[in-house]
């Protein structure tokens, strides 16, 4: 299992590189001058602007400019000053990702990873909710519609399953703001804990009313496929051979159901909780743009709106190496569902 794990992580190293190039050449051909939001004013000289770009590396060739993007030197770019004379500054334009200087935040003025680290518990927070109530109802939702194929339940869950993958989660979020906090008054509209502000909020087990709808809005599309591929994972497993076995020796259909056809039609479901791992910290960019919740996918919208162009390749670069691990570990998860599975 070390070796395969090792292995796997030395052949992600080319897939990251190859994101770090596409990712690069999306923000050269971005709209927008670097420079203007490194100074913010427009009555600077253009010879003070073609001095900070050549300061900052912007003339250089774009090979160049990737390379010292990613491997970094330890030059410093210089910074306007208030009264636009040219000085010492600290942006870390040139600074290397390899060695996890992503850059300074051209709007917040800060470092583009602290940023991003101020951002990611309350992404976390509404990514692991939202997971675990994906697993926690589509699981059994479909282990259940499997068993009563036919049935009442199997044709509702079904219908619904359709239904949510269908709706765009902007509108359902809309919707579930109008009815259950606007009409209803039952829960908090947005924010995460009565402010959109980061930090400084209670413990979760006293703001959990702000948590629902998001975590539902969010959980729905995971309900729903989950719900059906673990319905059709476990509709070819009931048909083989050693479940009819076990029906026969007189186990109890509970322990055929969950303890032999469960576990074995969860492997294909395996594939997709890795890839889900990345959506923990960067995939609820609608969600919480919707509901104001302050995390790193509101930020990426609100980085690009403003182009801040450190903290939206930080944002890239972080999400591109957590997609890569996540597809690890689903690799690795089906070693742990299925024994038999063994690596060389």
């Amino acid at each position: 299992m070390l070796k395969y794990t090792v292995r796997r992580l030395i052949q992600g190293i080319p897939t990251f590189f190859g994101i770090t190039v596409l990712s690069y050449m999306l923000m050269l051909a971005a709209p927008g001058n670097p420079i203007e939001l490194l100074t913010f004013d427009p009555n600077i000289s253009v010879e003070a602007r073609e001095k900070l770009a050549i300061q900052a590396g912007l003339n250089d060739p774009w090979p160049l400019q990737y390379l010292t993007w990613l491997i970094g030197n330890d030059w410093r770019p210089v910074d306007m000053n208030a009264n636009g004379v040219l000085e010492e500054g600290e942006y870390g334009v040139r600074q290397g990702i390899l060695r996890g200087d992503f850059g300074r935040s051209f709007f917040y003025k800060r470092a583009a990873i602290t940023v991003i680290g101020d951002r990611i518990p309350a992404t976390l927070e509404l990514g692991v909710a939202a997971l675990i109530t994906s697993l926690v109802l589509g699981i059994p939702i479909g282990v259940i519609a499997a068993i009563r194929r036919g049935g009442i339940f199997d044709n509702f869950s079904r219908v619904m399953a359709v239904v949510f993958n269908a709706v765009p989660s902007f509108w359902l979020g809309i919707m579930m703001i109008l009815f259950f906090g606007s009409i209803l008054g039952l829960l908090p509209m947005n924010g995460r804990c009565g402010t959109v502000l980061v930090g400084g909020c209670p413990p979760l087990y006293a703001r959990l009313e702000y948590l629902i709808m998001p975590t539902f809005v969010l959980a729905a599309g995971g309900i729903a496929g989950y719900s059906r591929y673990m319905r059709t994972s476990m509709l070819e497993t009931i048909s083989r051979d050693y479940i009819r076995t076990a029906h026969a020796k007189g186990l109890p259909g509970r322990t055929v159901w969950f303890k032999h056809a469960a576990r074995n039609a969860m492997i294909p479901i395996a594939t997709f909780l890795g890839p889900a791992l990345t959506g923990l910290w960067g995939g609820a960019v609608i969600t919480e743009r919707v509901f104001g919740w302050p995390g790193v996918g509101r930020l990426a919208v609100e980085a690009v709106t403003q182009r801040d162009y450190p903290v939206v390749m930080a944002i890239v670069i972080l999400g591109a190496v957590s997609t890569i691990i996540g597809y690890i570990v689903s690799d690795i998860l089906y070693a742990l569902i299925d024994p038999r599975i063994r690596f060389s």
